[in-house]
């Protein structure tokens, strides 16, 4: 059997990756505009390839977008969900809250610190556990979740607009991904 009639090893799962990437770099650099001032993309490398990249890149320019929207220069990523989930759960417990929106106590705390000094949200004591405090919406910070959700509701009919008729499969993905993380 000559050499050409030879059956082909399968590539490994790391040949198979590091062509595929080789790839992808040949044509990132191809596409590249060079000179004129025009900034020639990046190589992303193994990157462009991993999920989680682009779980947070679509996070962190869906949060820059909402942030613009809202007008609020100060916006911290984290405050609408913490202030909707306080709201709907007067009293909740600060672990509780932490599970509730996947953050862990020392992402959480400075957080709260931050709502709690401009006067959003008031931590109390909890009743039933010395060790605990539960957390409540001021006034204030009834009037901010409520201007927050007008611009959340705006930014998440755009997010509708790109995912389309996908929404409902990529929310069941992203579910999916958090169960089994968590």
């Amino acid at each position: 059997m000559s050499e050409a009639e030879a059956p082909r090893r399968p590539k490994s799962p790391v040949e198979t990756r590091g062509a595929r990437r080789s790839a992808q770099r040949r044509v990132a650099a191809r596409s590249a505009p060079r000179g004129g001032g025009v900034e020639a993309k990046v190589d992303l490398g193994p990157l462009d390839g991993y999920i989680a990249f682009h779980l947070r890149l679509a996070q962190e320019l869906a949060l820059r977008a909402f942030a613009k929207r809202s007008g609020k220069a100060d916006f911290r990523p984290g405050w609408f969900a913490i202030l909707m989930v306080i709201h709907l759960n007067p009293g909740i417990s600060q672990s509780a809250l932490s599970r509730a929106i996947g953050r862990d106590k020392s992402t959480l705390s400075p957080l709260i610190r931050e709502l709690q000094a401009r006067a959003l949200i008031v931590r109390r004591p909890s009743a039933g556990d010395r060790r605990s405090v539960t957390l409540s919406l001021t006034k204030a910070g009834e009037g901010e979740l409520e201007a927050l959700s007008r611009h959340g509701e705006a930014h998440d009919r755009r997010l509708d607009e790109i995912a389309g008729e996908d929404k409902p499969k990529l929310i069941a993905m992203l579910r999916k991904i958090a169960v089994a993380f968590s």
